[in-house]
């Protein structure tokens, strides 16, 4: 049964609302002021909150701050009951986070269709979560054990190999062997870095002075980072002649080692989903007081769709596309560059180019 929790200091028009609420098979619970309205609202977790805005002690207002500061009422929906709602007063309430106003007096039917809209949209909210965790549950077992086990297997079955045959094994085939042991232990140590970071920057995200400590760090020298950041990764995957360089000079709002993590996923980004022999173009320029690197590569592209997706372990089509990743590194660079107060767009035409901008303070 759906719980609506009414804060009204009058008992007569509390009562009344009560009384008509239950008749429409709701369970409804009356508070007679702000107090003990925010300690039902804890108590009880309701599903819709109405509020009356003038009480005595503590007002509608002071109630709905105190709900949206507290994770486990914040999303709560919360309609205000008052007798004088002018443009200020509603205002103020939605810039608190108040979801509508009913006037009073009212009918029950004016009450009842916005209560309805309100349980509506909120439905659709949690319908549209819903479908994005289960969305991320699925990519998590579709890329996740690939993305353990093929490093995995290839450790193990080298490894094998020398320990079996090492006697009858010529050196370079050894060395061979040792090479592809290596390459797999670098792929596995990538991906738990990675997950740790993002682990890490979401709790950063949870604490302002954290947050504005990385908002104060500075890297002076950006085209040398960039440059070694880009061309480093590119030897490594084969695609050195594939890369283009247009850099400019300046010094932007980030540390230097968050700003080679930052190059370096959006770089193997770029290289993982275009073809060898295709070029990645990373250029930067000064706009506004913004540092704006871009990535564009030749590749699949995204639609606009899988653009507004973009999230931690998300990775499109890969029942169609086999390749590595976990789509992780689209997540970590777009939350290194939000948290450093910059942001992250991506531009992209399916099957013909993608560039992935990156704007960060100068």
């Amino acid at each position: 049964m759906t719980k609506i929790l009414i804060i009204e200091d009058e008992s007569e028009i509390r009562e009344n609302i009560r009384e008509l609420l239950e008749a429409e098979n709701f369970k409804a619970i009356g508070a007679e002021n702000g107090k003990i309205g925010l300690q039902l609202a804890a108590e009880h977790l309701p599903d819709l909150i109405l509020c009356d805005v003038m009480m005595p002690e503590i007002d509608g207002y002071a109630v709905l701050e105190a709900l949206r500061q507290d994770p486990v009422t914040a999303t709560i929906p919360f309609i205000f009951l008052t007798a004088f709602a002018d443009k200020a007063q509603t205002r103020k309430g939605m810039e608190l986070g108040a979801d509508d106003y009913v006037s009073k007096p009212c009918t029950i039917k004016e009450l009842l269709r916005t209560i309805t809209a309100r349980l509506e949209k909120q439905a659709a909210i949690e319908r549209q979560q819903t479908q994005k965790l289960e969305k991320l549950r699925s990519s998590i077992i579709l890329s996740l054990p690939h993305e353990l086990r093929t490093p995995l297997n290839g450790i193990m079955a080298f490894s094998e190999l020398l320990l079996d045959d090492f006697n009858s094994l010529e050196p370079s085939e050894v060395r061979e062997m040792l090479e592809h042991i290596h390459l797999s232990g670098k792929r596995l140590y990538r991906l738990t870095q990675n997950f740790l970071l993002y682990a890490e920057l979401e709790l950063i995200a949870t604490d302002t002075e954290r947050v504005q400590g990385l908002k104060n760090s500075e890297t002076s020298f950006v085209k040398t980072i960039i440059k070694n950041a880009a061309a480093s990764h590119a030897k490594q995957v084969c695609r050195a002649p594939d890369l283009h360089l247009d850099i400019e000079e300046t010094s932007v709002k980030i540390s230097p080692e968050r700003l080679m993590k930052l190059v370096e996923e959006l770089v193997d980004n770029a290289f993982k989903f275009s073809e060898t022999g295709t070029p990645v173009k990373v250029a930067s320029r000064i706009e506004n007081n913004q540092f704006i690197l871009s990535v564009t590569n030749q590749g699949r592209g995204m639609t606009a769709q899988q653009i507004a997706e973009v999230g931690a372990y998300m990775q499109f089509e890969r029942k169609i596309y086999e390749q590595q990743g976990t789509g992780l590194g689209l997540s970590l660079s777009k939350r290194l560059a939000e948290l450093h107060g910059g942001e992250l767009t991506i531009e992209s035409v399916p099957d013909q180019e993608t560039t992935v901008f990156v704007m960060l303070p100068c």
